[in-house]
């Protein structure tokens, strides 16, 4: 295929290695002809050393290369151009523009793509004389790395060219993900549900940054924590995109911005680029996963009781147990004995109050954290803090054939802890797009898991919870906290009560949104 590439900066550059590499032939131009020729030097490199780590011989390189034609002129004639991939500015008078010149000099047969990571393909397809030739393609940089790609029909674009576009991209080696012309599209819609409800725990002051990061990396095995993802993407670009879905969905709860971004943006606060954002990069800071913990400093021996009957309450007193821990099982509990909830969407406080126990002795722990080398303790105003420090220690004492002891973070009572509302926050975020039909669920879990590098897709991760147990986390937190933000899908509801995977798309006699 001829295709041609508009715009020769970072996306540009990218996406024609990309295309190179796969066979194609690729023009490249850009308004600025200066910016073509450090494009073609800078694929160059690239190759050169792709080739040198052995992924490409030296031959696929060079060929690759010479596949590549710069142009003087992005108006230039192209009677055999069949493709045209348009990497502009972000602004949707400048995309008009392009395209408007392109229609002009390119055969009606010519495809149009847009790469653009926000602004609606409908919208840029409508300045067109023939809207239905126009679909989004949107790539991740570094193109040749981020293997998944956005198809994005427009509400005109004609229904052959979602499918051509999917065929290109599977032929590259890269994976099609086909998704509704809605904000955020689908990567950018689905990590919201991240970044939104880390900043919400924020707020509340449930956790520290450095304490949300580390829970969010080793409870769920996130490869970065949502504030350091944040300090890595920048704090500007997060807070444009959060507010951007949040307005084009118009404030639905779930997507809820943070009053906690304005004033940090403002004071340039922005992350690695800037020097300084949740964290500090000075040369003597310590990387955001190498913040130091406090000590452990109480007694691993004092005697703690495991009360409740709730989701996690067996697992925690047999982690207890593994670890050595004394425990109190006497049919009356010992006046200085610790006291240990398993909380499941619900609060320490409500389990004292309900349970009749200690307020100073009674602390609460996530039953998610018990299969993981952090385990989380959660502290209530009344809690003792000589009591927080012995049940500090009790936890972090080894267990289970390790040596090493588990590192524990102490966290704010609140529902649901850190790590459960994180979860369930992504959860349901992709099953709201799930639900709306902007997607199906193989797509999203396949975008989340190749685009942001999570664990599992978030669909399936739910299923790894369990639907029905996943939905009785939702309801108590929508119950504990009346916030709407926590209230269940429709998609989660149905599967829990119909026996239902979360992935499964089920029978709909209505086609997919859009």
């Amino acid at each position: 295929m001829r295709i041609r590439i508009v715009g020769a900066g970072v996306m540009g550059r990218g996406i024609a290695q990309w295309a190179a590499t796969a066979g194609h032939t690729v023009e490249l131009a850009d308004i600025r002809t200066e910016a073509v020729g450090a494009a073609v030097d800078f694929v160059r490199g690239m190759l050169d050393r792709a080739a040198a780590k052995g992924r490409l011989t030296e031959a696929e390189a060079a060929d690759a290369l010479a596949r590549i034609v710069p142009l003087d002129s992005p108006w230039a004639p192209g009677d055999d151009v069949e493709l045209v991939i348009e990497a502009a500015r972000e602004d949707l008078d400048t995309k008009a523009e392009v395209f408007g010149k392109l229609a002009e000099a390119l055969p009606a047969s010519t495809v149009f793509a847009t790469n653009t990571s926000s602004l609606s393909v409908t919208s840029i397809a409508a300045t067109l004389a023939d809207p239905s030739r126009l679909a989004g393609l949107h790539f991740f940089n570094p193109v040749p790395l981020m293997k998944i790609v956005e198809v994005v029909p427009g509400a005109a674009t004609r229904p052959e060219i979602p499918a051509l576009l999917t065929d290109l991209v599977a032929g590259t080696g890269h994976r099609a993900v086909v998704v509704a012309d809605t904000p955020g599209f689908l990567v950018n819609h689905a990590g919201r549900g991240l970044v939104t409800e880390a900043l919400a725990l924020l707020e509340e002051t449930v956790a520290d940054v450095p304490g949300i990061d580390r829970i969010a990396r080793d409870v769920l095995g996130l490869k970065m924590g949502p504030f350091e993802l944040m300090d890595l993407t920048g704090l500007d670009v997060t807070a444009a995109v959060i507010d951007t879905i949040w307005h084009g969905f118009r404030h639905a709860d779930r997507l809820r911005p943070s009053f906690l971004t304005p004033n940090r943006v403002t004071a340039g606060l922005l992350g690695r680029k800037t020097g300084r954002g949740w964290y500090a990069y000075g040369p003597e800071d310590p990387a955001p996963a190498a913040v130091p913990e406090p000590p452990v400093t109480g007694d691993p021996k004092r005697p703690v009781r495991v009360a409740g009957t709730g989701p996690g309450t067996e697992a925690l007193r047999s982690a207890l147990a593994a670890s050595g821990a004394v425990l109190d099982e006497a049919a009356r509990p010992a006046d200085d004995a610790l006291v240990l909830v398993a909380t499941w969407g619900t609060t320490v406080a409500e389990a004292v109050a309900g349970l009749s126990l200690p307020p100073a002795r009674t602390l609460g722990v996530d039953p998610l954290s018990l299969s993981t080398r952090r385990r989380v303790l959660a502290a209530t105003p009344a809690t003792d803090p000589e009591v927080t420090a012995d049940a500090r220690a009790v936890l972090a004492a080894p267990g289970g054939g390790a040596a090493d002891p588990y590192a524990v973070t102490v966290v704010r009572d609140a529902a649901g802890s850190v790590a459960q509302r994180l979860l369930a926050s992504i959860v349901s975020v992709a099953a709201s797009i799930a639900e709306r039909g902007l997607a199906t669920p193989a797509d999203i879990d396949l975008a989340v898991t190749t685009g942001l590098g999570y664990p599992h897709g978030p669909l399936a991760w739910g299923d790894t919870i369990g639907a029905p147990r996943l939905l009785a986390l939702q309801q108590a937190l929508h119950r504990t906290t009346g916030d709407p933000r926590h209230r269940p899908t429709r998609w989660l509801t149905e599967r829990a009560q119909l026996g239902m995977s979360l992935t499964d798309p089920g029978n709909s006699p209505f086609p997919q949104a859009g």
